[in-house]
């Protein structure tokens, strides 16, 4: 497939992987069946809880992050001012903490997200070693089981494919994705996020997949995490944002910012890579997500004075999900009875949230389906994990004593 982008300074640069039509599993850029039903829910909701949707938390252990103590977090629940949470894990802690959000005025159901990486009970080799086996179809089958066990235990959303281009061997996240081609790393993201979602996102054992990071974290300078990236549009077109293109067209749900700044602009507070381009030019439809404090990090990057500019310009940029920053929380209210902000830029953002609820089943049935422990760490799942731990093996030559090896 070929998909014409016009940059901010007016160059038509050519995106292409080379996907065939036929390759595609729309399962979620399709006509919505939820409009109707997410207008509705809509227009019962107050500022708050618009805002409560846009609010992400995470659980009182650490995972991915550290821990947040927040005495208030479950009366925060309760009145519906947190519309999703990670690093929330277990039929028991998922439906305990849903049982809070079923006490808010409109009872919207809490969204819980993790990362699954490559694994939950059963592992698989990491991204980068299953890169290295060359077989999509297997990569499929590792995503796909790692979302049985996923949904098994309540969760919906995973953090992962990243499907980030590494080319500097000093970037410590190299191990997450598919190597340093472009193309290839169209087709892996394409693979895993079919794997993670299926083909409908309703079935019982698939998850939201996300990928990330957008955009261009693979190509931070010197290979430091949270960096700068200077880079040509040219370079960032060609190289780094097919793979994302080619996860819009796989149907992926979501997208998470990078940390980065690009070009002197952070991602999470980007509007031509979000709003013009993921949400105009790709006509994605799914939810945006910054990655954990990526709206308050744009203070340290000097792009913002503080917390409220930071809200203020990542809500216009097109993040809808603040995830540990507090700067919706904290400031959107202000922002919009302050007129600074639309309420229609809060508006997209729920909608975007709400489809997805819908649309993975969660307002029918919000609870984990505890029939479902039975899919941990099955034979089936150890047999494909095996098998992509032999194909993912590599040989080298030691050609002329190069290793210090015998």
């Amino acid at each position: 497939m070929k998909t014409f982008v016009t940059l901010a300074t007016g160059i038509l640069l050519l995106v292409s992987c080379g996907e065939n039509t036929s390759d595609k599993v729309s399962t979620l850029n399709i006509p919505d069946k939820y409009e109707q039903r997410v207008d509705s829910v809509l227009k019962l909701m107050t500022l708050d809880e618009k805002i409560g949707q846009l609010n992400q938390y995470t659980g009182n252990w650490q995972a991915t992050g550290p821990v947040v103590e927040d005495p208030t977090k479950i009366e925060q629940i309760k009145a519906g001012k947190v519309g999703s949470m990670l690093n929330i894990k277990s039929v028991k802690h998922t439906r305990e903490l849903q049982e809070y959000a079923m006490q808010s005025r409109l009872r919207i159901p809490l969204m819980f997200g993790l990362d699954v990486v490559h694994g939950l009970r059963t592992i698989y080799p990491i991204p980068l070693g299953e890169a290295a086996s060359f077989d999509l179809d297997l990569m499929r089958r590792t995503a796909a089981g790692a979302a049985k066990e996923a949904s098994a235990q309540g969760v919906h959303w995973t953090f992962a494919p990243m499907v980030d281009v590494g080319r500097d061997a000093r970037w410590g996240r190299v191990m997450e994705g598919a190597g340093e081609d472009t193309w290839y790393g169209c087709k892996v993201a394409q693979a895993r996020v079919r794997g993670f979602q299926g083909d409908d996102l309703s079935e019982p054992h698939t998850i939201m997949a996300c990928a990330k990071h957008f955009a261009a974290y693979g190509a931070c300078i010197a290979g430091k995490d949270y960096n700068t990236v200077d880079i040509s549009e040219q370079t960032l077109h060609e190289v780094y944002l097919p793979p994302f293109k080619s996860a819009v067209d796989a149907g992926v749900a979501s997208f998470m910012n990078s940390f980065n700044d690009i070009n002197g602009i952070p991602a999470t507070g980007n509007t031509y890579i979000q709003r013009d381009l993921l949400k105009g030019a790709w006509n994605f439809n799914g939810l945006t997500v910054s990655d954990w404090g990526s709206i308050r990090e744009m203070i340290p990057h000097g792009y913002v004075s503080d917390l409220k500019e930071a809200a203020e310009k990542a809500i216009l940029a097109g993040c809808d999900i603040d995830m540990e920053s507090r700067a919706y929380h904290i400031h959107l209210k202000k922002l919009v009875e302050g007129g600074v902000v639309s309420e229609d830029y809060i508006d997209d953002a729920v909608r975007r949230i709400l489809r997805l609820k819908m649309r993975i089943g969660l307002f029918e049935e919000p609870f984990p389906d505890t029939s479902k422990f039975d899919r941990f760490a099955s034979d089936e799942f150890a047999a494909v994990a095996l098998q992509a731990a032999e194909e993912s093996e590599v040989l080298l030559k030691n050609d002329g004593g190069l290793l210090p090896l015998p």
